[in-house]
């Protein structure tokens, strides 16, 4: 099977900050993955633009050493390389003065998409967008792509969006979560709204449960001073956990558009209950044998920042009513995984009796390492010994099931960039959806603030506090296995 690939328009790409490590190992890659894939029309024009001072030449060699680093195995095609290459400028720019901006005006064209990608920190939106406008480089047509973090609570969002609002409107704004860009997560929406099988089982009356896994066996190294002013609540769940849970648990959309998937979800976050303080667990990383603890990475004994959190969520609304939502997301555990996890109820009586044994059908959704689903299914254990019932897995692996291309799909990045040339908003978050996940937010953060709770230590390499498992213990159930 050999995925259809369509070309996008001619387009300007601005990325700000274009020398810095994002746009090294994700959007300069990514760009050239979808040339490679024949996405990018030749004619299409990226520009990089950054304090350091450099000519075109010199960018370019910036950019083949990126992709000799993070793409290597596409480098094959030396012609390939200098003809991307060759789509490439740069610009030293001054975000918060007048250098730069009058070349920038010069290199973009008129009568073609322009996008703007701030791969910078929120500081400089605000500056970036003015001067856009104030040198007459962005039009009513142009986009601009925002990454994370948006805010560190709900007043500096809303301080955010109005600061972008001056200049743009909501349709050209395009807040970039990578997890969204994932192919497994789309095809959540695909297993919901395209079969017929699971949408009427989708609810409380057959969900027992379901749990939400960001796990990560990395440490935070370098981005410790960072880090310890977010933490992981404020670093995953409020936007990529968030974001997971918003498309388990919305409706329907009335068709797959933008603002009608956005709609869907912004009324998840709106029905979430309040998080009870026993509830929630938090942790930090030991020293271990590989590394050293949070503390000594950060720099600050006293520190109370998490590195792992843990949460109970209920959505309160008739869909969902009773049936819990697990999160959980930390550094140093046993194995870097995501996945998402809907544990069916159990049939409400055995015909087979209580010596067969009993189990219950699990969706499981992985999003990294290998993105896939397997569904688990009870059968009769094969053999003499009589009835007794065994679990397996239908799996689908996408590598496998798909062939070829399912060993060359696009990146997270790859796919939003190009849905920012093409237009289309359907997985980018809206400004409203960005507040309220800091609305709901904002009064777990104080409230263990006012309490002065520590986070509980934790040892490298496990599935982080005893607590957390606990969370789900005391309800008659237990997390799936961080597989190492």
């Amino acid at each position: 099977m050999v995925a259809r690939v369509i070309p996008v328009e001619d387009f300007d790409l601005v990325i700000f900050g274009g020398t810095g490590d994002l746009a090294r190992r994700k959007i300069l890659p990514g760009l050239f993955h979808r040339y490679l894939a024949g996405q990018i029309p030749p004619e299409a024009r990226i520009v990089g633009a950054a304090r350091s001072e450099m000519d075109a030449e010199g960018y370019r060699a910036f950019t083949r050493e990126a992709l000799q680093e993070f793409a290597p195995n596409s480098c094959k095609d030396g012609g390939q390389v200098e003809a991307f290459l060759a789509m490439l400028s740069y610009v030293a720019i001054d975000a918060r003065g007048d250098g730069g901006w009058k070349e920038l005006a010069g290199l973009m064209r008129p009568d073609v998409v322009q996008a703007f990608y701030f791969s910078v920190a929120p500081a400089l939106f605000g500056d970036l967008a003015e001067r856009l406008h104030g040198h007459g480089i962005a039009t009513e047509a142009s986009r601009i792509v925002v990454e994370k973090p948006f805010g560190r609570d709900l007043e500096s969002a809303r301080q955010l969006n109005r600061g972008l609002a001056e200049y743009f409107t909501e349709e050209q704004i395009y807040r970039i979560d990578h997890y969204l860009g994932k192919e497994t997560v789309q095809n959540l929406m695909a297993v919901r709204f395209g079969n017929v099988l699971f949408e009427p089982l989708w609810n409380a009356q057959f969900v027992d449960h379901i749990q939400v896994t960001v796990a990560e066996t990395v440490g935070v190294g370098g981005r410790g001073e960072y880090y310890d002013k977010s933490g992981a609540m404020r670093d995953m769940v409020q936007n990529h956990l968030m974001q997971l849970l918003c498309l388990i648990a919305m409706e329907p959309p009335s068709k797959f558009d933008p603002d009608a998937v956005r709609d869907e979800k912004l009324k998840v976050i709106r029905a979430l209950d309040p998080v009870a303080p026993e509830d929630i667990v938090r942790g930090q990383y030991r020293a271990g044998e590989d590394g050293p603890s949070y503390l000594e990475e950060v720099g600050d004994p006293r520190s109370t920042t998490e590195s792992f959190i843990a949460l109970k969520v209920h959505v309160a609304n008739w869909r969902w009513n009773g049936t819990p939502f697990y999160l959980r997301t930390g550094k140093r555990l046993r194995a870097r995984m995501s996945e998402i996890v809907v544990v069916f109820k159990e049939p409400p009586h055995s015909i087979f009796g209580d010596d067969a044994g009993r189990s219950a059908n699990i969706l499981t959704i992985r999003l990294q390492p290998d993105e896939g689903m397997t569904l688990q299914v009870t059968i009769k254990e094969p053999g003499p010994g009589g009835m007794r019932l065994i679990d397996v897995p239908l799996d689908m692996s996408f590598a496998e099931a798909l062939g070829e291309s399912g060993n060359q799909m696009p990146d997270a990045y790859e796919r939003l960039i190009m849905d920012v040339v093409r237009g289309n908003q359907t997985l980018f978050m809206r400004g409203d959806e960005v507040e309220a996940a800091w609305a709901w937010t904002d009064p777990l953060i104080a409230g263990w603030e006012a309490r002065r709770d520590k986070p509980q230590a934790y040892h490298p390499g496990t599935n982080g506090p005893e607590d957390s498992l606990m969370l789900l213990h005391r309800d008659g159930r237990r997390w799936r296995d961080l597989e190492a």
